[in-house]
C-alpha cells in the first residue's frame, strides 16, 4: 500500500512538520482526481537535509563494493514491482499500460543497471603525469524532477549518486507522485541506509506562457 500522504526522511515514512497541506492527483485520460498526496513546507525540506547531512559521513566512506552490493539489490527489488511501477505510471501520466510497463518501469531499471556496470570500472584516482585526480563524493544532492518520463528522470540521478557515494533529497513532481514513491519503497526495502535518500512531495510555481 503506497503511503501517499507522508514522507520518506531518514529512513523512515513520517508525517509533515505542518498537517493539512494536500494535492489532487488527476488521472488525464479520466480528468478526475484519484487521489490526495500530502505537500511539504521548509520544516520538511530542512530536516530531509538534516538526515542527508548526517548520512553523508559514513554513506561516502563506503566502498566501490558496498554500492555495488547496494545497486545490484536496488535492480532485484526493482524488478520484482515493474508491473506496480507501470501501473503507476498509467493511472498518473496516462500512458498506455505496456509502454508504460517496457519502457516507462523499464527507463528506470535501465539507469540502474547502467550505471551498476559502469560503477564496477569507474576510475575514481587517476594518475596524469606527476598529479593523481580523486574523484569523491560531494556532499548532499537536490534534485527536482519532471512529469514526463517520471522514473526515467528519478533513475538517472538517483542512480549515479548512489554509486558516486552521495546523499540526496528527491522532490518528484506532483503530477506524477505515485512512480516516485514505489521508488522509495524500492530503496527502502533494497537496504538504502536511512538518510542516504529522502523524498518529500510539494507543489511548485506555475508558469503561464504569455
Amino acid at each position: 500500500m503506497v503511503n501517499r500522504m507522508q514522507f520518506y526522511i531518514d529512513g523512515a515514512w513520517v508525517d509533515p512538520v505542518v498537517k493539512g497541506k494536500s494535492t489532487p492527483v488527476v488521472n488525464p485520460a479520466t480528468e478526475e482526481a484519484m487521489y490526495e498526496i500530502a505537500l511539504g513546507s521548509k520544516a520538511d525540506v530542512d530536516k530531509a537535509v538534516a538526515a542527508a547531512k548526517r548520512a553523508f559521513e559514513t554513506y561516502s566512506k563506503t566502498s566501490r563494493e558496498e554500492r555495488i552490493a547496494l545497486l545490484t539489490k536496488v535492480v532485484e527489488v526493482y524488478k520484482g514491482r515493474m508491473k506496480e511501477i507501470g501501473a503507476a505510471v498509467s493511472d498518473e501520466m496516462g500512458a498506455p499500460l505496456p509502454m508504460a510497463e517496457k519502457l516507462q518501469a523499464g527507463a528506470g531499471l535501465g539507469h540502474l543497471m547502467n550505471t551498476l556496470e559502469v560503477l564496477k570500472k569507474y576510475e575514481f584516482e587517476e594518475t596524469m603525469g606527476t598529479a593523481v585526480i580523486v574523484r569523491e563524493p560531494v556532499g548532499v544532492v537536490g534534485m527536482i524532477t519532471p512529469w514526463n518520463w517520471p522514473l526515467n528522470q528519478i533513475a538517472c540521478k538517483v542512480a549515479p549518486a548512489l554509486a558516486a557515494g552521495c546523499t540526496m533529497i528527491l522532490k518528484p513532481s506532483e503530477f506524477t507522485p505515485t512512480s516516485a514513491l514505489i521508488f522509495a519503497e524500492i530503496l527502502h526495502e533494497a537496504g538504502v541506509p536511512k538518510g542516504v535518500f529522502n523524498l518529500l512531495n510539494g507543489s511548485a510555481p506555475r508558469w503561464v506562457p504569455r
